[in-house]
């Protein structure tokens, strides 16, 4: 596909000599005598590229005034300002403005190829990187409207622009990563690294090399470690309670002072990183075994921040097997599953103790090996293990000797039963789903022999 290209300058011989030699190499180009003829092409088609003379007459508007106007309506189009007389500081001031670079005349028809392949090609990177970011700032996002998922939003919504560390606890597979990133991509910082320090896989005599950096040899260039990686964006410090002591005290002086010394002992090196730290474990409990420094954990922990398991938030489980089968079916070129109510009802009752990470991989199996729509007897062993009897389809076929009644209460149990894991306990909710008056499940479940535990939100409802 050829590059279209405008031309916009007010004298006509400019405008042929450039169409020219850019026809020539294959561009397709449009002139303008004026702004007001310019931006009414740029209206009819966009441009991906536009030569723009700073002396213009005629036009509301000169050639500074167009550049600002072209930036703020038009920021994906690249822009390069020519001029017969320009001086240095006008050049300059075009190129603060927005201008990709500055081309004097008369033309050397060379110089005007290059700047025009160069200037294209940097809009076409700005523009892969602009779509990259906005699919990675959709990725970086938490799935859900339970009030524990919305309420850590919120808190990360505040925490993010700041430049306060952040301590994220939670149970492994919770989406603690998943938190850092979205603070590193509401920061100040998002333009910097995200660099991920796996503290429980590091090989232990590797680590300081690992995050201070050290020489790779007699005269040879140092190679720098994960803090310098990060300078002007954001380390993750993932399962901090799993680094070695001797390696805390390090971390210490690093936050306290932002300087290190590298591993091998060469001269002082400054470091400009926001850290974030994750933990599975209780760092109160670590720190009372002396396992974890207390100077570290008051470090790190300025802001804390607590991922619920998925199993506080069951009412996003259809929303997250959504999101994550569609993923895998994009990635994998196959079309999405549908999930049956029973099915749905069956994931929302299981424990996961896997938490998201175990849905996700449970989402990509059910698009290989289930059929569509997935139905409760198609979901994987371990799920169909706890379905509760007799609603599991892998019954026994013990209910057929049992009398009606003995039946109905023996269902009854097992369906309340799921339904209640499914909802959390809450009774006001799971009434609501099952179509009963709240005061009639009560009695119902008193019937049935079933004793409810009332968590402090069902007790709300």
């Amino acid at each position: 596909m050829r590059a279209d290209v405008l031309i916009v300058d007010d004298e006509p011989s400019i405008r042929g000599i450039v169409a020219d030699i850019l026809a020539d190499e294959g561009y397709s180009c449009r002139g303008a005598g004026d702004t007001d003829i310019a931006l009414r092409l740029l209206e009819e088609k966009r441009a991906q590229l536009v030569f723009l003379d700073i002396w213009l007459r005629g036009g509301d508007r000169d050639g500074l005034s167009m550049l600002r106007l072209l930036r703020e309506r038009y920021p994906e189009i690249a822009v390069v300002m020519i001029s017969g007389h320009g001086t240095i500081e006008t050049a300059v001031r075009a190129i603060k403005l927005g201008a990709f670079d500055f081309l004097e005349k008369p033309f050397n028809a060379e110089r005007l190829l290059v700047i025009a392949r160069n200037a294209l090609e940097a809009a076409r990177l700005a523009s892969e990187n602009a779509e990259l970011r906005a699919r990675a700032a959709a990725d970086w996002r938490m799935i859900g409207e339970a009030p524990a998922i919305s309420r850590l939003r919120a808190e990360i919504g505040k925490v993010a622009p700041t430049e306060s560390r952040v301590l994220i606890s939670g149970p492994p597979g919770s989406g603690k990563e998943l938190a850092a990133r979205m603070i590193h991509a509401r920061s100040r910082r998002s333009q910097g690294r995200f660099v991920v320090v796996n503290c429980a896989t590091m090989a232990p005599e590797r680590v300081e090399e690992e995050l201070f950096g050290t020489r790779n040899g007699a005269g040879r260039a140092r190679s720098p470690g994960m803090f310098e990686r990060a300078d002007g964006g954001t380390l993750l410090l993932d399962e901090v309670a799993d680094m070695p002591a001797r390696v805390q005290s390090r971390i210490v002086r690093v936050l306290q002072e932002r300087v290190f010394v590298p591993a091998d002992g060469a001269k002082e090196v400054g470091v400009d990183a926001r850290v974030v730290a994750t933990t599975s474990r209780d760092l109160e409990t670590e720190m009372a075994s002396g396992r974890f420094r207390q100077d570290l954990y008051f470090r790190l922990n300025v802001v804390p921040i607590s991922i619920p398991p998925l199993g506080a938030r069951r009412e996003d489980i259809p929303a997250l097997m959504a999101h994550f089968i569609g993923r895998a079916a994009e990635a994998g070129g196959m079309p999405p599953r549908r999930l049956d109510g029973d099915a749905i009802a069956a994931l929302q009752a299981y424990a996961w103790p896997g938490n998201v990470r175990q849905l996700r991989n449970v989402a990509e199996w059910l698009l290989i090996m289930a059929p569509d729509p997935v139905t409760a007897d198609a979901l994987p062993p371990e799920i169909l293990a706890e379905t509760p009897d007799p609603m599991s389809p892998d019954r026994d076929g013990t209910v057929l000797g049992l009398p009606l009644r003995a039946a109905r209460a023996r269902f009854e149990r097992a369906y309340l039963s799921a339904q209640l894991g499914r909802f959390d306990g809450n009774i006001s909710r799971t009434a609501q789903f099952v179509g009963m008056e709240r005061a009639a499940l009560h009695r119902k479940l008193r019937s049935l022999g079933m004793g409810v535990g009332r968590s402090p939100e069902s007790a709300q409802s």
